[in-house]
């Protein structure tokens, strides 16, 4: 049995309601957007278990690391130091990224989603401006962004959270892919155990210079 990082309910609520946009990015569709932004590598080829575990190593290295796993980390840092402009910029700035373009509407969407949810929190100042932001139009509400934003308004652990969600994007991914590919039980757990093992160490060198983890 894999083991699996203990989340926060609220972490693992986040986490769920980002499974419509993890399950459309395994698709078949979106693998091939996924692979548009990330080297054109090629999707028809993804026929077997070690096909999916090198496209998904490609996404984790192209885009997972540099890119979502920082912008989660900046957003709950921005969040704990009440940096509202800070994050709105960071949001601006991701709506420039070349390799999120692909699948930004389905990030906003999920995105703008949980931050609807975090609406009753009236006494949280960054949570109420950042979304007045997405509502006129200045912001974008990056699922990613939301997500940090999430862990830093409960108090989570970031680097549980980084780890967290590494996972569950991975597995979100396989979980999709397996249908199509007919992966048997073996084959999920072996790319499954495979891609995991590297996020504890990915997450240690994202979180080393900070003092917020």
């Amino acid at each position: 049995m894999l083991h699996q990082t203990q989340l926060a309910p609220a972490t693992a609520e986040l986490l769920g309601d980002l499974r419509p946009l993890i399950e459309q990015l395994g698709s078949a569709a979106g693998l091939a957007a996924l692979a548009g932004g990330s080297g054109n590598l090629p999707v028809r080829r993804i026929s077997t278990a070690a096909d999916l575990q090198l496209f998904l190593q490609n996404y984790h290295t192209r885009i997972l690391q540099p890119l979502e796993l920082p912008a989660i980390q900046r957003a709950f840092n921005h969040a704990r130091r009440n940096e509202v402009r800070e994050l709105i910029a960071c949001d601006r700035q991701m709506a420039g990224e070349p390799m999120l373009q692909n699948f930004s509407a389905a990030s906003r969407l999920a995105g703008q989603s949980q931050l609807q949810r975090l609406r009753p929190l009236r006494d949280e100042r960054v949570v109420q401006r950042y979304l007045g932001a997405v509502e006129r139009g200045e912001a974008h509400g990056w699922h990613t962004l939301v997500y940090g934003l999430t862990l830093a308004v409960y108090s989570l652990p970031l680097r549980q959270g980084l780890v967290g969600y590494a996972q569950q994007t991975t597995r979100g991914f396989l979980q999709s892919a397996a249908r199509s590919l007919a992966l048997s039980e073996s084959d999920y757990t072996t790319v499954f155990a495979n891609l995991s093992a590297a996020f504890p160490a990915a997450v240690e060198s994202l979180l080393a210079p900070s003092v917020l983890a």
